[in-house]
């Protein structure tokens, strides 16, 4: 294959070898059907016609001068808006496999490209670094001594998790004996489908995750609960039973809220949770964004907005002066309308002030938990110096949030929830018990489900990642009924099932050698050890070498 040349029509003009991804394409199979061209999300390729000159080398014969061919191919082009993002669909589709995306070896010019119109540049989708504290964690207390049947194959374990604020047994029974009123709480699976809205994701996206969460639900007993993310979710689910399995979110734009309150009174059950988001991983401190290219008729009639117009939200909810009143009207008010019968937690990103939020949380009897989003998170569009360089990590966040917790005699009351790079390299199952054994009570993973039930092609060498413009060429994270009518839903749905289920095998393989089986091993820090030194000291953890 030899790379598809493309004529400057300026000095300052980029060239294929100046681009992240430079296509190769090989002439001789090509049978210009089209394909590649019809199906390139960001029209990188194009049918164009070619002029070649031939030169006639008749030596002797008099017959000297040139000839000219002319013929249709395929041609790559080079302005940033249309540069290749590497998704590798053209290869797909392509018959005779003519043509591939190559990642640029050299050193691409196209930096010096990214920030036209004075506008920072910015992507769709979470870095992919293979710099993982998480994975590096390894658990060491194994058990030798145990029951042979506590087997993760032969033996009954308990995995589930609880969401919602828990009472001391003593006062639990105080209320209960006297009629008084008791947090409401839900009994869930750990792992958790985290917070992307009905507009981010695709309506075939949204509708297998759902598929695949109530199956787990109703046919294999295992709680798993999806989170909205904000902009609500399609009507018919609020009026469904599948409700009980969706973690409402309300954020600061309240969108999608209209419709939920409309159906507060026809609702066949309750929500699992309602979710207050104040901040997220990707972007802390800054308000999210559903650019127009993704808000279409129905996304328009369910945010109450005009079709086609960009959807920012607020950093901040612009009716909250501080954490105390946001506890005090939020969370109440939440509570009030579903007659306190729905746990309500906020969601916040990780940062120094994360414990300060907590204890606000703890002298409040209706907050129902503690979700806080680590500086690997987020599957939406961020500026990039946002994703690279704000936020906090989660382990050593959550480790604080606990180890607070513990010294005010409250671990068992409130939940931690966290998120943010779990299962970034593939280890889902093993980040989320680490965290889980720092003090988390449940974890949400987000990318790790857009990457393995849907086939996302996003990478940190900046493969696909336009997520944010709707041309996602997979359909995940898309709006245009062409791209995400590829997106089989049953497909999604199957896939989410075969990932709970390796996921609670794996969690069975974690804690059998542990010893226990009848509860989650939550704040079991004796368990875990890192071989860096500076890592175990802050995690208060053992270092092990």
């Amino acid at each position: 294959m030899v790379p598809i040349q493309s004529v400057p029509s300026s000095p300052s003009s980029l060239t294929p070898g100046d681009l992240p991804w430079i296509i190769q394409h090989r002439e001789d199979r090509c049978t210009l059907c089209g394909r590649c061209t019809a199906v390139c999300p960001v029209q990188a390729i194009h049918l164009a016609y070619r002029r070649q000159r031939i030169p006639n080398l008749g030596i002797g014969s008099g017959n000297l001068g040139n000839s000219y061919r002319t013929f249709t191919g395929i041609r790559q082009r080079t302005e940033p808006a249309n540069r290749c993002i590497g998704c590798g669909m053209c290869a797909m589709v392509c018959p005779n496999e003519a043509i591939c995306p190559v990642p640029n070896p050299g050193d691409a010019r196209v930096r010096f490209h990214m920030n036209q119109g004075g506008d920072a540049w910015k992507r769709g989708g979470r870095r992919n670094d293979t710099s993982s504290l998480l994975d590096r964690i390894i658990f060491t207390r194994i058990s030798m001594l145990t029951d042979p049947a506590l087997d993760a194959g032969r033996h009954e374990f308990m995995l589930n998790t609880v969401l919602g604020r828990i009472l001391p047994p003593e006062e639990f029974l105080k209320r209960h004996a006297s009629g008084e009123w008791i947090p409401p709480t839900r009994e869930i699976f750990p792992f958790i489908i985290g917070s992307m809205s009905f507009g981010a994701l695709s309506p075939n996206m949204w509708l297998g995750l759902l598929q695949g969460v109530a199956y787990l639900n109703e046919v294999l007993k295992i709680p798993v609960v999806m989170a909205t993310g904000e902009g609500g979710c399609p009507p018919w689910i609020l009026k469904s039973p599948f409700l009980k399995y969706i973690i409402l979110q309300i954020a600061s734009g309240y969108f999608g809220w209209d419709e939920i309150i409309r159906a507060i009174p026809d609702m066949q059950c309750d929500p699992a949770a309602i979710e207050i988001k104040y901040g997220q991983g990707a972007k802390p401190g800054d308000g999210g964004l559903l650019m127009w290219f993704k808000v279409s008729k129905l996304i328009a009639r369910l945010r109450g907005v005009p079709e086609g117009v960009d959807l920012p939200s607020p950093p901040v909810h612009q009716t909250l002066y501080s954490i105390e009143e946001s506890v005090m009207k939020m969370i109440q008010t939440m509570s009030m309308a579903w007659g306190f019968r729905v746990p309500v937690y906020p969601k916040i990103s990780g940062s120094t002030s994360a414990k300060a939020v907590l204890n606000n949380l703890v002298r409040n009897p209706y907050a129902g938990g503690l979700l806080i989003d680590g500086v690997d998170g987020g599957t939406g569009a961020a500026y990039n110096v946002s994703m690279d360089a704000m936020g906090h990590p989660i382990a050593s966040n959550i480790r604080e949030c606990y180890l607070d917790l513990c010294a005010q005699g409250k671990q068992n009351e409130i939940p931690l929830f966290a998120a943010g790079g779990i299962g970034k390299n593939g280890n889902v199952a093993q980040n989320g018990m680490a965290l889980v054994m720092l003090g988390a009570s449940g974890v949400h993973i987000g990318k790790y489900i857009m990457q393995a039930a849907a086939g996302c092609l996003g990478n940190e060498r900046n493969r696909c990642n336009v997520c944010n413009i709707g041309l996602c060429p997979k359909g995940i994270t898309s709006q245009n009924p062409k791209l995400y009518r590829r997106l089989d839903p049953d497909q999604v749905a199957q896939r989410v099932v075969d990932i709970f289920l390796s996921i609670r095998t794996e969690m069975k393989k974690i804690m059998a050698p542990l010893g226990r089986s009848q509860s989650l091993p939550i704040g079991m820090s004796d368990a875990i050890g890192i071989d860096n030194k500076d890592a175990a000291d802050r995690l208060n953890i053992r270092y092990i070498c």
